[in-house]
């Protein structure tokens, strides 16, 4: 997406921090970790910490420029478990029409909104959890678009399910919130837009998904449909594309030896000195062409 001349920010918001693993050195992360605490602290607990302490609002913190050109980032920090921890109590908050609880459920979105305004970002992606708690709960009230990464088995079948129902229910939740809400409290859009799924991970052979994997190709497919596409579209027609054809945003086989070359240097893909030229060249395609159709779709959306 940086490279189509877009200006993106990456929010690390899995307390995991895989993403902040990928694009700074060991010694960085520590540094990054150990100063968390400080004045001077500069990851997403950094900014969070007055509010979940009752101390103050959400402080200012600078995005990291990365390698890349056009490419940002919010360093993530293992103690965003514990702003989760505090997320439901400021959703029950909410329903009391308390600002804190509106200010705390809010609180991620106004730092990344400050973030994307200062340094003037096209498109924030925010990388989350595999989960349903709070965290992503906020995430989601917060974005315009979701994709989801699925693989081709039977977890992710189950799991489209549970996704499509608790994100309406949490939509429906929001609605109900921001009724109530004090005239001065900063409120989540909350209308994410379903644009897409992406299989990922899977293993091809002669030019095609293996025969276990093709197995559930359909099966994720029809349940994408049901399960989330016409679900949210029953709460808003606008919130989900009419058909299977067009949620499809691309497929990201398994790159083998590709993977942790990435990791170890921090780069992309493509740009790993590991597996053949041919392997590279074929990642950088998929990616740039999913990145070009993920700005289509987005583009179109804004237009109404």
């Amino acid at each position: 997406m940086a490279d189509l001349g877009k200006r993106v920010l990456l929010v690390d918001s899995d307390p995991q921090c895989n993403l902040t693993a990928q694009l700074f050195e060991d010694s960085v992360i520590d540094s990054l970790l150990d100063s968390s605490d400080t004045e001077s602290g500069r990851t997403i607990w950094s900014a969070l910490k007055p509010v979940i302490e009752a101390t103050g609002e959400v402080r200012n913190i600078q995005p990291y420029e990365t390698s890349i050109s056009n490419m940002f980032i919010l360093p993530g920090d293992i103690r965003l478990s514990e702003f989760e921890s505090e997320l439901n109590e400021f959703w029950s908050q909410c329903y009391q029409r308390k600002v804190k609880g509106f200010r705390g459920t809010a609180a991620l979105s106004i730092l990344v909104n400050a973030v994307a305004r200062l340094h003037k970002i096209d498109i924030v992606f925010y990388d989350s959890g595999p989960n349903i708690g709070p965290l992503n709960r906020s995430i989601l009230l917060d974005c315009d678009h979701f994709i989801v990464p699925v693989a081709y088995d039977l977890f992710s079948v189950r799991a489209l399910k549970t996704l499509g129902r608790t994100l309406a229910t949490w939509i429906s939740d929001w609605e109900t919130i921001s009724e109530l809400a004090p005239v001065d409290a900063f409120l989540l859009p909350g209308q994410p837009h379903f644009l897409g799924y992406i299989p990922q991970n899977f293993r091809v052979y002669a030019g095609q998904p293996t025969s276990e994997h093709l197995t559930y190709a359909s099966r994720i497919d029809r349940r994408v449909q049901s399960e989330v596409a016409a679900v949210l579209r029953k709460i808003s027609p606008t919130l989900a594309p009419l058909t299977i054809s067009t949620s499809k945003l691309g497929e990201v086989q398994n790159y083998a030896s590709l993977a942790p070359a990435s990791q170890m240097r921090g780069t992309p893909l493509w740009d790993s000195t590991a597996g053949s030229a041919q392997l590279r060249e074929k990642a950088k395609n998929t990616f740039k062409g999913m990145a070009k159709r993920i700005a289509q779709l987005i583009e179109t959306r804004a237009r109404g």
